[in-house]
């Protein structure tokens, strides 16, 4: 008898916080490729993902690289022909200053990881998803025009526009595309935003991640 395999899942943004719990989560129904520049905490959740009988490809890269992502796509197009769902959550968050106090390298970075990389990492892995794959993304920032938030505002607001044309444009062909709403979980980024908040009422991560997935797998 042939093995049926599982289905693929791509989590962009899977070392740690909501991209880590998504992956865990996915782990149980998908073979997850797992994208992130840290090796180490890669490791740690193909580790975690052993441990409850699932299985990873773990990709250690930075996705602003559009040739490393572009073969990435077409291992897996080669190696399983699709992908069931891409979960998007590879943010650089900036640390919270006044406008024109920016710091140019922090700005280079937000538009590079928030922005430029959607540029390719869509045409790159809407082939994969095709007619019938889901891809998820991540509204997490403030109102637009909050104070000290302009790097990672701005920047997060242009990608999830983006996210919002690809969803308008797929709406009647596929892959069906969605823009999520976590609720504040306690993750580097918010700490970043938010130190010395009381983390204790904070969602948690694996709560919010089977929150969010529920009613699409």
């Amino acid at each position: 008898m042939t093995e049926i395999s599982p289905p693929v899942a791509l989590v962009t943004g899977a070392s740690r916080g909501l991209g880590a719990a998504l992956a865990l989560e996915l782990a149980k129904t998908h073979h997850v490729v797992a994208v992130a520049r840290t090796v180490g905490a890669l490791e740690e959740l193909d580790d975690r993902i052993k441990a409850q009988g699932g299985a990873a490809t773990l990709a250690p890269m930075d996705i602003c690289l559009a040739p490393a992502m572009a073969q990435l796509c077409r291992s897996i197009h080669d190696r399983w022909g699709s992908v069931a769902l891409w979960a998007h959550t590879a943010v650089h968050a900036a640390p919270l200053t006044p406008a024109a106090h920016l710091d140019s390298k922090d700005w280079s970075k937000s538009v590079d990881t928030n922005v430029t990389a959607m540029g390719h990492l869509v045409p790159y892995v809407a082939p994969l998803l095709g007619s019938t794959g889901q891809a998820l993304f991540f509204e997490d920032a403030p109102a637009p025009g909050a104070k000290f938030f302009g790097a990672y505002g701005a920047t997060k607001a242009a990608q999830i526009a983006l996210a919002r044309s690809f969803a308008a444009e797929t709406e009647k062909t596929g892959p069906r595309v969605h823009v999520l709403s976590p609720r504040p979980m306690p993750t580097a980024t918010r700490a970043r935003f938010h130190p010395g908040e009381d983390r204790m009422k904070l969602a948690d991560p694996m709560a919010e991640a089977q929150r969010l997935l529920s009613g699409l797998l």
